[in-house]
């Protein structure tokens, strides 16, 4: 009667603790299951807002450029200029002759009026840096002003930082914009016809978000 006793005892100790192994295994289960939950809830509410944000920035971007388009309207339309949108930027495409005589980076005074209603456009968009980009196509520099510019780099060079010393002198303010150059070595169209290298002498004209510009401008570790 008694070793019966014991091992209903024993028995009954082990299926107690089992029954406990079992519980406590099922809650630890069932935590990890609802913070699994809550841990994806986050990053569907993440993966929205960041959703929203970008339809907001989207939305922002066309805005501007709408707006751009609208205060050049008389330029586009007159073929002096173009306004693209890209992703992250605007820009303002002027071919060569509109500001420049061939070969040569001094602002003619046609080009310094249209030059001034892009800056009067540009003033608003005050959390924009400006890069100013000069273009050429791949003939090389005549012989005769090879003493002022050696190579297609420093005429590219030299009219973008002209562009950028007229839009300050009509009001943008400097410290918002960059003038560069890329020579021959970015071209839109062919070289070997008149009219790609027409389309290759250019000055762009770019307008970056200031954030994006920044971030750009760091060094990569």
């Amino acid at each position: 009667m008694n070793r019966y006793l014991l091992v209903s005892a024993v028995v009954a100790v082990s299926v107690a603790m089992g029954g406990c192994v079992s519980t406590s295994k099922y809650e630890k289960l069932e935590t990890d299951k609802n913070q699994e939950i809550a841990n994806l809830q986050k990053e569907k509410a993440a993966l929205e807002q960041q959703k929203a944000s970008l339809q907001t920035s989207s939305q922002e971007r066309q805005a501007q450029y709408d707006a751009l388009v609208k205060k050049l309207s008389t330029e586009v339309q007159q073929g002096q200029l173009q306004v693209r949108q890209y992703q992250n930027m605007l820009s303002v495409d002027v071919a060569e002759q509109i500001f420049f005589d061939s070969g040569r980076a001094v602002l003619k005074d046609s080009g310094k009026a249209v030059l001034k209603t892009v800056g009067d456009a540009l003033k608003s968009y005050e959390n924009k840096i400006i890069r100013v980009v000069g273009y050429t196509d791949n003939v090389p520099i005549a012989k005769a002003i090879q003493n002022v510019y050696p190579s297609n780099w420093e005429l590219s060079v030299a009219r973008a930082t002209n562009v950028v010393r007229y839009l300050q002198d009509v009001g943008v303010a400097p410290e918002r914009m960059v003038a560069s150059g890329r020579g021959e070595y970015a071209p839109i169209a062919p070289n070997d016809t008149a009219e790609g290298r027409q389309k290759n002498r250019r000055i762009a004209i770019m307008l970056i978000d200031q954030s994006l510009a920044e971030e750009m401008s760091k060094p990569k570790p």
